[in-house]
């Protein structure tokens, strides 16, 4: 039934000028809205100077107030259609039941396809606030067999959730009916391939914006990603390589959290400058520009997403590696080393002109390859600064050696958490530094 108008005032202002009428109609108690609702009839100038002017031209003895009073049907229609629903002059409710992936507001790699959210990089998130005791995600897996995610409840960590290939929920439960945050983030890396959020269900859903805060990207290699760090599900050895992956604990997010900062992770596992782990490529500089991190992906990464503050480079851990043991690996190449880093510190600035760089060793690697490792972040250091005279100088920052305790020689949580406090201060520097 559509809603029926008990009275109309038409309340002139004054008489009409040559530029529009400067009256407004007020439609008092319309069914179903609950309230009055004013709309200006300068919003309607061309229909009602028409109707005005034809009147006028008709029947000029008619006074200007009887004339509108003859077009109160008109009019009529018109504020019925100009307090309707979507009307931007009636308070619109700002929640709602079901959010679409495409509705949320992430921070990290991220694509949108076909109305959901593709999740790609480490510690990828986004936030939604609800009502009640629950909260559903639906979601998905392409082409990966799974992956995980995990999150944060008014702003304490939970755990990880394991996400299937088909369709599936994953439903959170809160403690009490009120108003509760949810902060979803990745675990699993870009190369373990990328979860979609179809849509999130729920009561009085509300898209959380990006907290206003300094950014920090991580760009790095597995121990980045946070990579074999997490056997407490399921232990090293068993399942697969990324059932162990924890992006939320891993240095960086640790780090982040800690100086209040956002944070965004740029990792793949196994990656390096000049050379991969057991291979020569693709390695970072090939993939960097790609948002899913994959050589010759068609999809470019949009870096005016996001402006950090620092930009942490930390890689190197797997140009020094002797790999496998069965492929040909040429001894490590310093020359080759800092010329391509020179060259990726080059293209990191071209993208972030304004971001502090940060060039950090690795607490895997000691010893004689240590030296050699420093030694190549100093000479990429004062090239850098010798090329951008005007630009903030690079940093190096060096870690201590430490016997990882993680999977297959990785760091585990505690392990990252002994790496991100040897770090805060620093970067608390970097970030005060204006």
């Amino acid at each position: 039934m559509k809603p029926a108008v008990q009275s109309l005032e038409i309340n002139p202002a004054g008489e009409p000028e040559a530029n529009g009428l400067r009256s407004f109609l007020k439609v008092k108690n319309l069914r179903g809205h609950g309230a009055d609702c004013d709309f200006p009839l300068v919003e309607h100038v061309s229909l009602i100077r028409g109707t005005f002017n034809i009147l006028l031209f008709i029947q000029p003895g008619i006074s200007i107030m009887k004339a509108l009073v003859r077009q109160l049907f008109v009019l009529t229609g018109i504020a019925l259609l100009s307090c309707s629903a979507t009307s931007p002059l009636v308070s619109q409710d700002v929640t709602k039941s079901i959010l679409k992936g495409s509705d949320l507001k992430p921070l990290g790699r991220f694509a949108v396809r076909d109305g959901q959210l593709e999740m790609i990089g480490s510690a990828m998130h986004f936030g939604v606030a609800f009502e009640g005791t629950e909260i559903t995600l639906i979601t998905s897996t392409d082409p990966a067999p799974f992956g995980y995610l995990q999150y944060e409840l008014d702003g304490i960590y939970q755990r990880r959730v394991r996400v299937e290939q088909q369709a599936g929920s994953i439903k959170v439960t809160a403690p009490d009916s009120g108003t509760h945050t949810l902060w979803v983030y990745k675990a699993t890396e870009a190369s373990s391939g990328p979860i979609f959020i179809r849509e999130i269900q729920g009561q009085s859903l509300k898209v959380l914006e990006v907290p206003a805060k300094p950014l920090m990207e991580f760009i790095g290699n597995s121990i980045t990603c946070g990579a074999a760090a997490d056997p407490s599900e399921i232990p090293c050895g068993a399942g697969s390589y990324h059932d162990q992956h924890n992006a939320y604990m891993a240095y960086g997010p640790r780090i982040a959290r800690a100086l209040n900062a956002n944070i965004m992770l740029t990792s793949v596992s196994g990656i390096g400058i000049y050379r991969n782990w057991n291979s020569d490529g693709p390695t970072m500089p090939q993939v960097f520009q790609f948002a899913d991190l994959k050589a010759g992906s068609s999809r470019a990464w949009n870096f005016a997403t996001a402006s950090p503050a620092v930009v942490s480079i930390a890689l190197g851990t797997n140009d020094f590696s002797n790999g496998d043991g069965k492929n040909a690996r040429l001894p490590f190449d310093s020359a080759t080393f800092t010329r391509t880093y020179v060259d990726f510190v080059r293209t990191v600035r071209s993208k972030y002109p304004k971001s502090k760089i940060v060039l950090l060793n690795s607490p895997m690697v000691s010893g004689t390859r240590n030296e050699i490792f420093v030694a190549c972040l100093y000479r990429v250091k004062r090239q850098i600064d010798a090329s951008f005279p005007n630009d903030l100088p690079v940093s190096v920052f060096l870690f201590r050696a430490m016997k990882a305790r993680g999977c297959g020689g990785h760091p585990n949580v505690e392990d990252h958490g002994i790496m991100a406090e040897q770090m805060i201060e620093r970067y608390r520097q970097l970030l005060d530094d204006k």
